[in-house]
């Protein structure tokens, strides 16, 4: 990804008009501002995002199950152990946690946390550095003058949002990358054949690592359809949408082959997972008070509302705008998939919203921008009537005033937010609790522990047998490989670590229900909704 980052930028950079004299005095710095201004720009901004996201990242926000799924996905691709830690299900393509298995040795260089999942955040920064000179470069080629693609690189890596949604393990986070340098391919200058083949192979690459990014398909053809010449678009079309299903029919190819096509008896299938993700419960109107949807809604405005109200407005405007329709085009798609009245929105959904809302408001922040400086004030921009009688109010002026004004109202909202996700500690009670388990649990290789999948990694390097000694609290009773391994049900299991993650779905596990119904409380952490309790199930038919 530097790589190609690096490529385009090389290709923009001015034509040096000359070359700087022996004699110049001007520092190495500056030489580098004057001849590539958009690299350096560039590596400013991935510092100070990397920085501010790389703070405290292991302690804020909580530890969530999803991040521990992928990561567990991922240890099984590394361990030779398939697709999954237990039976691949077809949930998501699994191009995601292959990159993150591809990228795990990079926190071993820097850190070991006490948790798998803190110590594993490391992995995200390179993928938030990524998209921060991706947005850069997107909003250049868009058109956008380098305050303004500064500007949308800022707010997609810097609004407390971004901070915390990007620090976590979450596959949007690398389809939203892949997304951007789809874009950017599409969007190249040099209108090159191999730029649009690139932007198929990377929308692929995106798709497959989150579906839903396919949402925003239709806005990527218009890029291409604007990127191409007209004389040589038909070849350009092609190669995209050739390159796009030859990557994408991979996935379908894997099911094939495997012979879980088509669901049946006995095995996983990608089109049963389809109808079970096509017909689970949606998560209710976002708009309607007390749904789900509403309330992730609420957790998104609570982060940055500016980002949420600013960048629905931009996106819509931006419609309007010839250079930034096909980055409204791609929000409002998002936008309006999240409006569905009874549709599924998971937290994690506004990841993929992000760039194309930083890209809309700075695009729209810079039409803005134009629009007054074309402006005439005449009579009106004398200040005398304020006792200012040598002065006159230009454009400039209002503009500057303006940004101030601006500034002054988002710094210290962002200031706040980014100092919560940089000295908050919300992973505490995971902490204790895994230092319990390790303390004092003997033996435990010959002992089962139901636990979430945010802890079910420290379980399995803690000495618990994968799968079927440190168990994920799902497969207790939705897995037949693992139901089959517990004749006697509750009464097999020896511990429960009870998370509000847990405490949220065992009405629909019965198995799981009546080992903490016959469990007795041996440890407790935290209190309210992050409280973490250890429960030792007795085998005799009592407990508390």
């Amino acid at each position: 990804m530097a790589t190609v980052v690096a490529t385009v930028l090389d290709e923009e950079r001015p034509d040096p008009i000359s070359e700087p004299a022996a004699t110049d005095p001007r520092g190495r710095l500056s030489q580098l501002l004057a001849t590539r201004p958009d690299l350096v720009i560039t590596a400013l901004l991935v510092v100070a995002v990397v920085l501010v996201q790389g703070l405290n990242i292991d302690n804020f926000p909580t530890v969530s199950d999803d991040e521990g799924t992928y990561l567990a996905q991922a240890w099984a691709i590394q361990h030779g152990k398939g697709l999954a830690h237990y039976s691949y299900w077809y949930d998501h393509p699994p191009l995601g946690w292959v990159q993150i298995a591809a990228l795990s040795w990079i926190p071993a260089l820097i850190w070991h946390g006490p948790l798998v999942v803190m110590h594993a955040r490391v992995i995200m920064l390179p993928v938030s550095a990524a998209g921060t000179a991706l947005t850069y470069l997107v909003g250049r080629r868009i058109n956008l003058p380098r305050w303004a693609a500064a500007l949308a690189a800022v707010v997609f890596g810097l609004s407390p949002l971004s901070v915390t949604m990007q620090r976590e393990i979450y596959l949007d986070n690398f389809a939203a990358v892949w997304m951007l340098a789809a874009f950017a391919c599409a969007l190249s200058p040099r209108r090159h054949l191999w730029h649009h083949i690139a932007a198929g192979l990377c929308a692929a690459v995106s798709v497959l690592s989150k579906e839903t990014m396919l949402i925003t398909a239709p806005a990527l053809v218009m890029a291409v359809w604007r990127g191409t010449d007209k004389a040589t678009r038909k070849f350009s079309l092609v190669g995209f949408f050739i390159a796009f299903s030859t990557i994408g029919a991979q996935y379908l190819l894997y099911a094939v082959l495997k012979g879980e096509l088509f669901p049946g008896a006995g095995h996983n299938s990608l089109i049963g997972a389809l109808q079970y993700q096509l017909g689970r419960g949606g998560s209710g109107n976002i708009l309607k008070a007390g749904s789900v949807s509403n309330m992730t809604l609420h957790w998104w405005l609570v982060r940055d509302p500016l980002l949420i109200y600013a960048g629905t407005a931009a996106a819509l405007a931006a419609l309007a705008v010839r250079r930034l329709r096909e980055i409204g085009v791609a929000a409002v798609l998002l936008v309006a998939v999240a409006m569905r009245p009874n549709g599924y929105l998971p937290a994690m959904y506004v990841i993929q919203v992000i760039p194309f809302f930083a890209l809309a408001i700075a695009g729209m922040a810079d039409t803005g921008v134009r629009g007054l400086l074309r402006l005439r004030f005449g009579v009106l921009g004398r200040l005398d009537w304020l006792g200012l009688g040598r002065w006159r109010l230009g454009p400039r002026d209002l503009v500057a005033v303006l940004a101030i004004a601006l500034a002054g109202v988002v710094a210290p909202q962002w200031e706040a937010g980014d100092e919560t996700a940089d000295t908050a500690y919300s992973n505490n009670e995971y902490v204790a609790a895994a230092d319990w388990i390790r303390a004092n649990i003997p033996d435990p290789a010959h002992q089962r522990i139901v636990v979430d999948d945010a802890m079910w990694l420290d379980t399995v390097r803690d000495g618990f047998q994968p799968g079927l000694g440190a168990i994920w609290f799902y497969k207790v009773d939705l897995d037949p490989a693992v139901t089959r391994t517990l004749p006697h049900g509750w009464q097999d299991l020896d511990y429960v670590v009870l998370t509000s993650i847990i405490r949220q779905d065992p009405n629909g596990l019965p198995t799981v229900r009546a080992a903490i119904a016959h469990s007795t409380t041996v440890a407790t952490f935290g209190t309210g909704q992050q409280q973490i309790t250890i429960q030792k199930v007795d085998h005799t038919g009592s407990g508390q």
